[in-house]
């Protein structure tokens, strides 16, 4: 019998590039992977259901999920990462701490964002900071249908074509919670880290939680796990062979540009296990359940939904 020909769209990362190569391939798959920047590999997924199985922002997901968009999640989460160190905050703002947030302008890119999504939920349940004591600004659409904000939550849309970094360099937001702002970062620079000291903080937040967030997961179209249940659990286990080989690649130090890229492993390593990038519900139990608690609270899906509704049922034990 011939192999079942599937699209899948994902990032080019480490962990995703022997699939992208060729070097794993999915038993009983013949895969046509496209690897592609976030932002257009959500928007044309979201949109058009363009490809048959898909990286996208969990939150997003969770959000689609519970409004009955025809996708269902294995436990393959090819992004993650903590979420301190992405809030920035005007240097003339008077924000020190955490709480300081309350009552201010915040800017993100979306409310199914998944670094908002982690930082509302810490700021709430670890600051006391509730998600409708800010007013949002938000510069990309939410792509969710029928989802609409809940009364208590104050967002608004920035200007067409302006940035939430735009806005917050020329003072018109009084912080932001955004990816990659280690370019914004300067000494003598109109903002800073609302965390400096942002390793050893989540580092912290690591040990009393268990908790290594997880930012994008890959979601497969139902048509195709309706008529092939099985190629939930081949592609999981595709990504782990990925996986594996990105491992065994990196334990040659000399690999990395980085001085002491043996000594961060190591120190990695102590902290978050020899495997932190676990692709199993067992494995992410903690960080799961705190997930689809915050997307609850955060009225990202109406309900608290339950894990078994989330994943396709092979990939649940």
């Amino acid at each position: 019998m011939a192999n079942l020909r599937l699209s899948l769209s994902c990032g080019d990362y480490d962990r995703t590039r022997p699939l992208i190569d060729g070097a794993v391939q999915a038993p009983g798959l013949d895969l046509t992977v496209i690897p592609l920047p976030s932002a257009e590999r959500h928007q044309r997924f979201v949109r058009r259901l363009e490809f048959d199985v898909c990286e996208l922002q969990v939150a997003q997901y969770l959000g689609l999920k519970n409004r009955g968009a025809p996708l269902t999640a294995i436990p393959v989460f090819p992004h993650r990462r903590f979420n301190h160190s992405s809030v920035m905050v005007r240097t003339d703002a008077a924000i020190e701490r955490p709480e300081d947030l309350a009552g201010r302008r915040v800017g993100i890119h979306a409310w199914h964002n998944p670094i908002a999504l982690w930082v509302r939920g810490l700021l709430q349940h670890e600051h006391g900071v509730a998600p409708g004591s800010i007013s949002w600004v938000a510069d990309s659409s939410e792509d969710v249908p029928e989802w609409t904000p809940p009364d208590w939550l104050r967002i608004e849309r920035a200007p067409a074509g302006c940035t939430v970094e735009r806005l917050l360099a020329s003072g018109e937001l009084e912080a932001t919670m955004v990816a990659d702002v280690g370019a914004a970062v300067s000494a003598d620079g109109p903002t800073r880290r609302l965390w400096p000291n942002y390793r050893q903080v989540e580092q912290d937040y690591y040990r009393r939680t268990r908790i290594f967030p997880i930012r994008h997961v890959v979601v497969v179209k139902e048509e195709v796990l309706r008529r092939d249940p099985w190629v939930a659990p081949n592609l999981v286990h595709a990504f782990e062979d990925a996986k594996r080989i990105a491992y065994r690649y990196w334990a040659d130090h000399r690999r990395s540009l980085l001085a002491w890229f043996g000594a961060e492993q190591e120190e990695e390593r102590a902290l978050l296990g020899a495997d932190p990038w676990a692709y199993s519900i067992a494995a992410n139990r903690a960080v799961l359940d705190t997930l689809l608690d915050y997307a609850a609270e955060q009225k990202i899906t109406d309900r608290r939904l339950a894990v078994d509704e989330v994943f396709a049922p092979g990939t649940l034990d």
